[in-house]
């Protein structure tokens, strides 16, 4: 395979075969594909001459709009790396990777929430710039980085080439047949890496792309009317997410619905499936680019697969010696595979393996996942560790864990998960625990919930009993 061209070649395509088509609406905002690729350019023209460009990274905190979407394509188009944010997360986490990930330069709206990273406001009306000319990214170069929740209470952030992020638009628009009639709903947040395929596959096969604010996204009669209003068809949503359209009575036979990000439930996929013209189980973990497999939900699904690898992908089940098993941890190989944790050496050599199977040099991400291997392709069993999605977010709990122990009062704590719930339990005391929890953690990893405890219950071994406190929820 000769190399692949990356967002900005695909994008620059379209907008030069389709310049007045509308690429983007955001609310009353709609733009063309020109003004789009006007708006990017001339934004590249300012990231470059403020120093972004290849092996840089800048940064993105601003809440989702047709400014980020044109922030994402200008930083592409200078070579650095984008680097997303989410401006509702508390200051002390923003600084904490911020300052973890060497950013070059911040782009945001409204007050910086930090100092000693230069800003760029969105807000603000651009100046003029000149015509901005660069070559294209290289393939093997970084097109994001996204932080991940951290076992050891350090959130971490997965680099992601350009050519695993092409690789996946190729292999989802050869599996969902994208055409330029398609309307994509945006609904995932952009720290969220699912939401780069609601983004640019779109903006690469010449559809369109609809912008939802995180208000709408919780509200599922409000949410159905836009995708009706809006002529959808492709909505991606995690489990927790789909639900809300469901209660909400959705059906609409023209879509097809992408589903993924949680464990999906048997029940919930007989539900949907009717509700739809097309339901697709996907799987992946952000190390591997997305999406790594993809399973055609069939009517009155028995049991829950996630199916086999896309383009791309190879999937082996393993043991603790790579030696291939029917039932065992996943491994995944390809060009999907992310480059590794930025300033993490360690780490990426302990879950990023040389791979026995594949081409010389090639690597095996450990995803952590146990899993076995059916008739209808991967089923997915549990954890092999203490990671856990809560409403589609991956939180190590050991994150939660260590945030609890470093705060007065608290001698011992322990986090659970129980249905879509963070439980934690507490040994000690600490007034206003959630709300000091709160001015470190993103709400989705603060406990929805906290139970106190006299003392912790132990296994015969002496380690904490998680299943007796799982059985106390």
């Amino acid at each position: 395979m000769g190399a692949l061209p990356t967002v900005v070649e695909l994008f620059g395509r379209q907008a030069a075969n389709t310049p007045d088509k509308i690429a983007l609406v955001a609310g009353a905002e709609r733009l063309t594909y020109a003004a789009l690729d006007e708006a990017a350019n001339r934004l590249a023209a300012r990231l470059a001459a403020a120093g972004a460009g290849p092996g840089t990274l800048v940064a993105i905190c601003a809440a989702k709009s047709a400014a980020c979407v044109t922030a994402m394509l200008a930083v592409a188009r200078t070579g650095a790396a984008h680097l997303p944010l989410d401006p509702s997360y508390p200051t002390a986490r923003l600084e904490l990777v911020l300052a973890d990930s060497g950013a070059h330069l911040l782009l945001t709206e409204g007050e910086p929430v930090t100092i000693g990273v230069p800003v760029i406001r969105l807000d603000e009306d651009q100046p003029p710039a000149a015509p901005f000319a660069a070559a294209p990214p290289d393939p093997a170069s970084p097109a994001y980085v996204i932080y991940t929740s951290g076992s050891t209470g350090r959130p971490k952030g997965v680099v992601v080439p350009h050519r695993a992020l092409t690789n996946l638009l190729y292999g989802m628009r050869d599996l969902l047949g994208s055409t330029e009639d398609d309307v994509w709903l945006s609904v995932s947040a952009l720290t969220f890496d699912i939401s780069l395929l609601e983004i640019y596959l779109p903006l690469v096969t010449g559809g369109r792309l609809v912008l939802v604010d995180s208000r709408t996204t919780i509200l599922g009669k409000r949410l159905a009317a836009l995708i009706e209003g809006e002529g959808v068809t492709h909505v991606q949503a995690t489990p927790s997410g789909w639900r809300v359209l469901a209660y909400a009575g959705f059906r609409d036979p023209r879509l097809t619905g992408l589903i993924g990000g949680e464990a999906l439930p048997a029940a919930l996929a007989r539900d949907l499936r009717p509700r739809v013209g097309r339901l697709v189980n996907v799987y992946g973990p952000t190390e591997a680019t997305i999406w790594a497999t993809s399973w055609e939900v069939p009517p009155e699904p028995e049991t829950i697969s996630i199916g086999d690898p896309l383009p791309g992908v190879t999937v082996h089940v393993v043991d603790d010696r790579l030696n291939e098993v029917s039932q065992g941890e996943l491994a995944i190989g390809g060009i999907c595979v992310a480059d590794g944790y930025l300033g993490r050496p360690a780490l990426t050599a302990e879950r990023f393996v040389p791979d026995p199977y594949g081409e010389p040099g090639g690597r095996l991400y450990l995803t952590g996942d146990l899993v076995r291997r059916t008739d209808a392709g991967l089923e997915f069993l549990r954890r092999a560790d203490t990671q856990v999605k809560v409403r589609g977010h991956r939180v190590e709990l050991g994150e939660v864990e260590a945030a609890m122990d470093d705060l007065p009062g608290v001698r011992q704590s322990v986090a659970v998960v129980s249905g879509d719930a963070l439980v934690a339990f507490v040994v000690g005391d600490c007034p206003d625990l959630r709300l000091r929890l709160a001015a470190v953690l993103p709400s989705y990893m603060v406990p929805t919930r906290v139970i106190r405890l006299d003392a912790l219950p132990l296994t015969p071994n002496g380690k904490t009993d998680r299943r007796a406190l799982e059985e106390k929820v």
